[in-house]
């Protein structure tokens, strides 16, 4: 298997550089917010850290393809960084600290892309995520602080805590009663959100989590996290990784069951 350990390494520094960006701007009083074409909100913030990340990898990785919510596709190539400089944009312009820089390297292989890298840095939160293709999931400041992640070991949906985002989106692929009829079932729902419900899948705090309307930049991090803590990520069709438009994440006994209430 190859060592990524040099890749996880620069992924650190980007997620630095970025953490440097979004504090900096964070409860900014003068903080310039404007609507993108698909009425969802960025910042100033959410270019620049882009930006940094970009320049960066410019200089560290130039033969390596880039894709960013902010600025779209840069490259070809086998490999490819995925970006979302900030994942809770409404969190961080409404002053609420759960949002977090993603970081994702994509390789290409036989059986289609997979993320083999992953690092999800929330520094609001003093918290930072992260993973590579068999080298198992972390949590800590530093790659030399870190404890190792392991999703939990709940087996039964009565004794399993469900995070989620949000209900509209169910509403709108009218999927909402799935969702409530799990609320009900499982032993505890909240709506952690965005990228946290699947770091604390990640770390065993929840059991499952699903998401019905995503990107590859909201996902690709995030589910590199969860496999290497020995969960189970997918879209709501079942099909494993971060290959649609939509997601399910578990402690993987319990993903079977999480789908037949929100899959399809």
């Amino acid at each position: 298997m190859p060592d990524y350990h040099d890749d996880l390494r620069l992924a650190h520094v980007l997620a630095d550089a970025a953490d440097a960006a979004t504090t900096g701007r964070f409860k900014a009083l003068d903080l310039k917010v404007e609507t993108k074409p698909d009425m969802t909100p960025v910042t100033e913030a959410d270019r620049a850290a882009e930006e940094v990340i970009r320049s960066v990898l410019q200089r560290a990785r130039p033969r390596d393809a880039v894709l960013g919510e902010e600025f779209g596709s840069q490259g070809q190539g086998p490999r490819r960084w995925v970006i979302d400089p900030i994942d809770g944009t409404k969190n961080y312009v409404r002053g609420v600290p759960v949002w977090a820089t993603l970081l994702a390297l994509v390789e290409r292989g036989p059986a289609g892309d997979r993320p083999v890298v992953g690092v999800v840095s929330a520094p609001a939160l003093n918290r930072r995520w992260w993973a590579a293709l068999g080298a198992g999931a972390y949590t800590g400041r530093s790659l030399t602080s870190a404890t190792r992640l392991r999703v939990s070991g709940v087996e039964r949906l009565e004794d399993a805590s469900f995070s989620y985002s949000s209900l509209t989106g169910w509403e709108e692929r009218d999927r909402l009663a799935g969702l409530l009829q799990l609320s009900r079932d499982c032993w505890r729902t909240r709506a952690y959100g965005d990228f946290w419900s699947y770091m604390m899948v990640a770390e065993g705090s929840v059991d499952m989590c699903a998401e019905p309307e995503l990107s590859l930049w909201d996902m690709a991090a995030p589910a590199i996290v969860v496999q290497e803590a020995g969960g189970r990520f997918t879209g709501l069709d079942g099909r494993d990784g971060p290959h649609g438009q939509d997601a399910a994440a578990s402690n993987g006994l319990l993903h079977a069951e999480l789908l037949s209430y929100v899959g399809g």
